[in-house]
């Protein structure tokens, strides 16, 4: 069991930065990729961001790139999402996920196993 508990959201103008958190728990091992996503209001669950820690390969979503960084202190068994020139269309609920049993990130939700509880970014214009 993996235990996942994001922090960091609020409310920005758009232009400006918020760093996202995940607090990881419940094994020893935590060797998995791990994923942001994001889902707004009748829009479909989407990927931001992964990073696989050993060789600490990331991967990011079309729309962020050069803009958000995926990162993570691994002896913390933290995630981190640094989020810079926010836009309103960042706007969502952002989730932090884990794939334990797997060696590389999906960008498909539905191969995650385990979810934060989200935490909503809201940007206004």
């Amino acid at each position: 069991q993996v235990q996942l508990v994001e922090s960091g959201g609020g409310l920005v103008q758009a232009g400006g930065s918020l760093r996202l958190s995940c607090a990881a728990s419940g094994r020893a091992d935590s060797n998995y990729p791990m994923a942001w996503f994001r889902q707004a209001p009748g829009k479909e669950r989407e990927f931001v961001a992964g990073i696989v820690w050993f060789g600490q390969r990331t991967y990011y979503g079309d729309s962020v790139k050069g803009r958000f960084t995926i990162s993570g202190d691994n002896a913390k068994n933290t995630l981190y999402l640094q989020m810079n020139s926010l836009k309103p269309e960042d706007t969502a609920v952002y989730y932090c996920a884990a794939r334990t049993g797997a060696y590389d990130i999906d960008y498909y939700a539905r191969h995650y196993n385990y979810w934060g509880q989200g935490t909503q970014v809201t940007v206004s214009a």
